[in-house]
């Protein structure tokens, strides 16, 4: 489950961001190939690979800083094209990208979420690349967060390279911390902190909630699992065969939003809310804090007309781990040694260069787009001071805002298997302790139970 908009992808037509002359879009490699796998691509080689996820024309900033990546790429590798597909909409919408992969239609270089990668495999959609990404064709491989690569990983085997990661924090709206006499520069660090502020917040009146969750279109499981993980639990048992949520800690989330909707009434009387609905309210001062990533907040600058001081972020209430995400691109399985060189080079350059590329932020500033947000935040060691110097110096926002979030990491915990399906069954537990001052929570943390273990197979 993304945390902005369900992204949308495509396998269409390409739409030709070529970076060479080689008009032949089936083109393999030529010319002077190293069969080495472990040798980078010698700038010779010709080769043609096609990408998913280029900026489409209504994103002129995006694509125009696609093109400029494209051509200081060919200053390196000349004889390399790439062909960047686009859509009308974004990058990844899950049937569709279903029905790619088992199409076998997906392009040389394809985008996926973290999770996708049990769904990839199962289809034999995606190159194992291990032998090919090494500290010659990654440079700064040893700077990225290992826990990001894991996520990528089965068996030892790396079949993919990182875009963006995130993990989920609280965020706050500053305007109603004040006017509730809180401050917004220490955001609350535990659920019971949490449930004190959202009843504060929630005494402004006015119809405002202090506290939102989701309880619908999946999104509810989503948040219940990461309600889960911020206490120390679980979803599923290390074997994956058997839901771990019908515990002592799953009744303790419950048992807290029950008592801050029926209780306290400081989560407002509208529920059964889904992605979108937190946003609106929190963006039109009707909503003092939820749980989200990062990037709610560029989205709400951008398409509702917020504004980035009004927001702040702090770690994840009760912060034994957090939920964490993120996407990537894998690499067609069956292609020639030479595309996964130039795929690899080209995802090195784009994604995983400091001061290059997407982190580019000098660029990203000049091109009127959001810097300070903390994510991509997937660097370690020097990568990681050069990279947050470089945001500190561009931002286009106040970065001080998400101090106690930066300062304050929680170890990110990834979704489970079969996470939507899962999400699904959960969606019900959270909709009944919001829309039934009744709810019966050990009755409905046990149906959920023995339907999660349907699923597993357990």
């Amino acid at each position: 489950m993304t945390l902005v908009s369900a992204l949308t992808l495509t396998a269409l037509a390409a739409c030709g961001t070529s970076s060479s002359k080689d008009d032949d879009p089936g083109s393999g490699s030529q010319g002077s190939g190293n069969s080495d796998p472990a040798a980078p691509l010698d700038p010779k080689t010709k080769v043609t690979i096609s990408i998913d996820c280029m900026p489409p024309t209504a994103k002129a900033a995006e694509l125009k800083e696609w093109k400029e990546d494209v051509a200081a790429f060919n200053k390196t590798y000349p004889n390399v094209t790439i062909q960047g597909r686009s859509t009308a909409g974004q990058c990844l919408e899950p049937p569709r990208f279903t029905a790619m992969l088992k199409a076998k239609s997906q392009p040389d270089v394809f985008y996926t979420y973290f999770t996708d990668l049990p769904q990839v495999l199962d289809n034999d959609g995606a190159q194992d690349i291990t032998a090919f990404v090494n500290d010659k064709s990654v440079p700064l491989l040893k700077d990225i967060d290992p826990n990001v690569l894991n996520s990528l990983k089965r068996d030892g085997k790396l079949y993919g390279l990182p875009t963006s990661n995130y993990t989920m924090g609280l965020l706050v709206n500053r305007k109603l911390f004040q006017q509730a006499g809180l401050n917004p520069d220490t955001p609350p660090r535990t659920w019971e902190e949490v449930r004190a502020a959202a009843k504060k917040i929630a005494g402004l009146g006015n119809g405002i909630a202090g506290f939102g969750e989701y309880s619908a279109t999946n999104q509810g499981g989503w948040h219940f699992t990461a309600q889960m993980y911020s206490v120390g639990g679980d979803i599923v048992d290390p074997s994956g065969k058997k839901a771990a949520f019908n515990t002592d800690l799953g009744k303790q989330v419950l048992k807290n939003l029950h008592a801050m909707r029926w209780e306290d009434d400081s989560m407002g009387k509208t529920q059964l809310l889904k992605w979108g609905d937190l946003q609106k309210m929190v963006t039109t001062d009707k909503l003092g804090m939820y749980l989200a990533a990062p990037d709610d907040i560029p989205y709400m600058v951008q398409q509702l007309g917020a504004k980035y001081e009004n927001f702040g972020m702090g770690p994840i209430p009760g912060e034994k781990n957090t939920l964490a995400g993120g996407n990537n691109y894998m690499i067609k399985k069956g292609i020639s040694a030479d595309k996964v060189k130039a795929a690899v080079a080209w995802l090195n350059f784009k994604n995983l260069s400091v001061g290059k590329g997407q982190f580019d932020w000098a660029r990203t500033k000049a091109d009127n787009l959001p810097v300070g947000i903390p994510q991509p935040n997937f660097w370690l060691n020097e990568s990681k001071k050069t990279d947050d110097a470089a945001r500190v110096k561009d931002a286009t926002m106040p970065v001080a805002n998400f101090k106690t979030f930066m300062d304050n990491p929680v170890q990110g915990k990834a979704e489970p298997p079969k996470a939507q399906e899962i999400y699904k069954i959960l969606d019900n537990v959270m909709s009944g302790v919001l829309t039934n001052k009744d709810a019966d929570v050990d009755k409905l943390l046990a149906t959920a139970e023995s339907q999660v273990n349907q699923i597993l197979g357990g």
